[in-house]
């Protein structure tokens, strides 16, 4: 078969420009690894290395404040754990997830949904959907529960690449204490951003409603911190821990005595 020498020249600029794009796609990988490992969402640091992460839970210059039931108590994660009720579970088979309201609502009223502005807070090299300031399109992330590299597509299939997780889950929070809260407070739970984190849509379907007793990140460079924001997530809100959950946070602290908790800044 004869190929035409314009069928050629055409052939080779689509091939150089795919390469493109496949070299913009890793850098912004490597950027966002860059980016999470130095001034990102959590500190990469080994497990007996203790301090908060490096990149505020809040951005005042997008973000408006979700009040918490509590303030987040100050100082040291094991020291607010030991200030936790310990109880046993109450009976799950009236939860439901209206209870905590309408999934990823507007709470902070800033004109974005609260998937979207965790999307954008935590994601690198972020871009929105055309004639949006708010729709997150695109992004790339080093993703805290696997470690994984992960560039984002919003789309039918790809967007659950990415999901958005409740460090305590609402299942889990439902039956220690959040059946006590108003629905206002429940609203703030589900949606306040020290209690979400963009994760790995495997990982977070895994973690499912399971508490620090029963499921911690694979990553156990996050431990720590995810621990720390457990327990300040349950401080500010009024929840208990179960007896085996607190013994599983406690060996987790062990290796970080210094861990700090973790509040918006």
């Amino acid at each position: 078969m004869t190929v035409s020498w314009g069928a050629y020249r055409r052939a080779r600029r689509r091939s150089r420009q795919a390469w493109a794009l496949l070299a913009v796609l890793a850098i912004s990988v490597l950027a966002s690894a860059v980016w999470f490992f130095t001034a990102g969402q959590f500190a990469a640091a080994e497990p007996a290395v203790a301090g908060p992460a490096h990149a505020p839970v809040f951005d005042g210059s997008w973000m408006k404040p979700v009040v918490p039931v509590y303030p987040v108590p100050q100082g040291n994660a094991r020291a607010a754990l030991e200030g936790l009720t310990v109880k046993g579970r109450a009976s799950k088979d009236n939860y439901q997830r209206e209870a905590f309201g309408q999934a990823w609502l507007d709470v902070d009223r800033n004109g974005c949904d609260t998937r979207n502005d965790i999307l954008r807070r935590d994601l690198a090299s972020v871009g929105f959907t055309e004639g949006s300031k708010c729709r997150v399109a695109s992004g790339a992330i080093v993703e805290p529960y696997t470690g994984k590299a992960v560039v984002f597509r919003r789309g039918p299939e790809s967007s659950k690449e990415v999901q958005i997780d409740h460090v305590v889950a609402l299942g889990d929070a439902w039956q220690k204490g959040a059946q006590r809260l108003t629905p206002l407070q429940r609203q703030h739970l589900a949606n306040d951003p020290l209690n979400l984190i963009a994760a790995d849509g495997p990982a977070n379907q895994q973690k499912g409603a399971g508490d620090a007793a029963t499921w911690l990140p694979k990553n156990k460079n996050i431990r720590c911190h995810y621990v720390a924001r457990q327990i300040s997530v349950k401080a500010s809100y009024g929840l208990w821990v179960t007896q085996p959950e607190k013994d599983a946070m406690a060996r987790v602290l062990d290796s970080c005595p210094e861990q700090a908790t973790i509040a918006a800044k």
